[in-house]
């Protein structure tokens, strides 16, 4: 296949991760007009927040290794159908109940996508589908973040414009996946694979073990930022924008996936130091300039923990990716974002409900932030004990062009 056509392909399947994940980012800066029209307290947005993260579990849990049964173009339909379900929900939503229906649907399509649209990156070009799988969710999410502050802060109609926009986008990319080439030859046990399960061959195992401390030091640090990063922002600015309040998850997610583009060619261990790092400083400099009411100082420490939070997802997803072998592919990326949903969500219920029983949510940071510090030097301890990568890839430059066949 064609060099050009390859990276062009490549290129549609990392849009389509992005764009699931922008549309599941784009409610955090809608939470501070939900709660002012309905009442919602810290902890019922942090319980929101985690509801759609455990809908992404149980997707990843059951529908994680589907596409490698039955090929990655059903599961990407179906999933792409769910989540304009789920848009068109919370785009009528009035009320709580509302809220978190649409909220389950983004995370059921989002797990069920997820696995999907990373295989099959990695069908095409091992080594950018494992560049296109390290950075789409940062590009994602900080898309979603943006996008959606600017609807809600200057358009009509705020709690239903976004949702709508984000609806034509998935549709359209329905349409491009429709006439998608299949990168899998369907076999059987499908119905088995629907069985919660983890699917890690053996190569796979001792790399994720070795890097998944910090990998749940950075999706714990993400979940915070994208329930109650808003609100600590307009806590240190004094302002009530909303722009102000989503340019957090902007800057922790831009600021990431800056930082791929950047590390892109060096071996997978230096990037995951590099995360552990990025989350140690970053995550201190934000906690010194809440103290202080520090707006400069804090959005500088959001630049410099999203360096953290992406490399340390790269780290991961390049020291432990690449050994799957194509039959397990899916499987193999499931449980990595199954640990990166867990860390996303558990730890910001909790902060939710601190700041509820604390009433404090300088507090609650203080307390979280030191939490991510503490898990950061674990996995940095972690990672300098090992001479050298923890794996070696079969393919690590981003320029390299191997297409392999799937199934």
């Amino acid at each position: 296949m064609p060099a050009y056509l390859l990276g062009w392909r490549c290129i549609c399947k990392r849009q389509s991760s992005s764009r699931f994940l922008a549309a599941s980012s784009a409610p955090t800066s809608l939470y501070a007009v939900y709660q002012a029209r309905w009442g919602l307290t810290p902890i019922t947005v942090t319980i929101v927040f985690g509801i759609y993260a455990l809908a992404v579990l149980a997707a990843l849990l059951t529908l994680g290794s589907l596409s490698d049964y039955v090929g990655r173009r059903p599961v990407l339909l179906s999933a792409i159908v769910i989540q304009a379900a789920g848009l068109v929900v919370l785009s009528q939503a009035n009320g709580l109940p509302e809220l978190v229906a649409g909220r389950i649907l983004q995370g059921l399509a989002t797990g069920a996508a997820a696995g999907a649209v990373g295989a099959g990156m990695l069908d095409l070009d091992r080594a950018r589908g494992t560049f296109a799988n390290a950075i789409a969710p940062a590009t994602g999410t900080a898309t979603g973040a943006l996008l959606s502050s600017l609807f809600v802060e200057y358009l009509p109609a705020p709690t239903r414009l976004v949702y709508l926009v984000l609806l034509a986008m998935v549709v359209v990319q329905g349409v491009g996946v429709a006439f998608m080439a299949e990168t899998v030859v369907r076999r059987s046990g499908a119905l088995a694979s629907l069985r919660p399960h983890f699917d890690l061959p053996p190569p796979t195992r001792r790399p994720l073990l070795v890097v998944g401390p910090v990998l749940f030091a950075a999706w714990a640090l993400g979940g915070f930022v994208g329930s109650l990063g808003p609100s600590l922002v307009r806590m240190v600015s004094g302002s009530d924008s909303l722009v102000m309040g989503g340019l957090a998850l902007f800057v922790l997610a831009g600021a990431g996936a800056l930082s791929v583009l950047v590390l892109h060619s060096a071996p997978p261990a230096t990037v995951a130091r590099v995360g552990t790092v990025g989350l140690m400083v970053g995550v201190s400099i934000t906690l010194v300039s809440t103290a202080t009411t520090s707006l400069i100082g804090l959005f500088l420490g959001m630049m410099v923990a999203g360096v953290g939070f992406a490399s340390g997802f790269q780290g991961a997803i390049r020291s432990v990716l690449p050994l799957a072998p194509p039959e397990h592919r899916a499987g193999v990326l499931s449980v990595i974002y199954l640990i990166s949903y867990l860390a996303l969500s558990l730890p910001a219920i909790v902060a939710g409900a601190v700041v509820v029983r604390t009433g404090s949510l300088e507090l609650t940071a203080v307390g979280y932030g030191i939490a991510v510090i503490l898990l950061a030097t674990l996995a940095f301890a972690g990672l300098a004990g090992r001479s050298g990568d923890p794996v070696r890839p079969p393919c690590t430059g981003f320029h390299q062009n191997r297409p392999l066949r799937a199934g």
